[in-house]
């Protein structure tokens, strides 16, 4: 029997809107050449530009996008995963494209009132999509987002006294043994709380984690981290880059 995820294939879309080189494609290029994760090539009197996010089993590019430059216009064709949202990857691809056209503002413009209606389309599409129980998910997360701050906060208390506490005499020892487990206790967190914890440190880590080195810190096994990561890939809260 062959492997089932053989059988999956991505379903493949393309926006398009028409624009106005101001200067050179190899002005362009050259603006864009120092992006990591973007593939540059001229063709035909067109740059393209192509970014692989993920891969299957055969090596061949699964999730994807292509922007298409040329002087009359652009278009950006992409990949959607079976079972995800294409509003919500519509609007990944447009950020996508918005930070290109950013870079690029001053060797080529396109239609901006087109682009920002199709923007606000695009939003309004998402935002009327989205289920009562979607954001219920996210007001939930709101909240365990603040206690795990709270909690950081009282962990590096606890980490504070438990110093103090160590180089106190022997009588002590009961007391500190008790804050000790207190502080093992903060470190069992829940899946939510786990993955909120993961994005506040790609936040404060130039957007990546060393699991090993995140682990060590939290005190957690590896395994756990790892299961946390592949779920957070999994539901579209961050993506693998490479």
């Amino acid at each position: 029997m062959p492997d089932e995820e053989q059988d999956i294939i991505p379903r493949v879309e393309e926006i398009a809107f028409t624009g106005v080189l101001i200067g050179t494609l190899d002005q362009v290029m050259e603006k864009l050449s120092n992006i990591p994760f973007f593939s540059l090539k001229m063709d035909k009197g067109a740059l393209n530009i192509a970014r692989v996010e993920s891969r299957d089993i055969k090596k061949r590019p699964f999730l994807f996008y292509m922007i298409n430059i040329r002087p009359e216009g652009v278009s950006v064709v992409y990949s959607i995963l079976p079972d995800t949202s294409e509003k919500l990857r519509r609007l990944y691809i447009i950020k996508s494209l918005a930070s290109v056209l950013s870079i690029i503002s001053k060797q080529y413009q396109i239609d901006y009132q087109k682009f920002f209606q199709y923007v606000d389309s695009s939003i309004d599409d998402a935002l009327n999509g989205m289920s009562a129980s979607y954001s219920n998910m996210f007001n939930k997360y709101d909240a365990l987002l603040m206690e795990y701050r709270e909690l950081k906060k009282q962990n590096l208390e606890l980490g504070t006294s438990n110093k103090t506490l160590v180089a106190q005499v022997s009588q002590l020892d009961n007391d500190n043994k008790q804050l000790s487990e207190d502080l093992k206790a903060l470190q069992t967190y829940s899946d939510e709380t786990l993955m909120a914890m993961i994005e506040d440190w790609i936040e404060t880590h130039n957007s990546s984690i060393d699991v090993t080195e995140f682990s060590q810190n939290y005190k957690l096994a590896a395994p756990r981290v790892e299961q946390i990561l592949n779920k957070m890939v999994s539901l579209g809260y961050i993506e693998v880059r490479g």
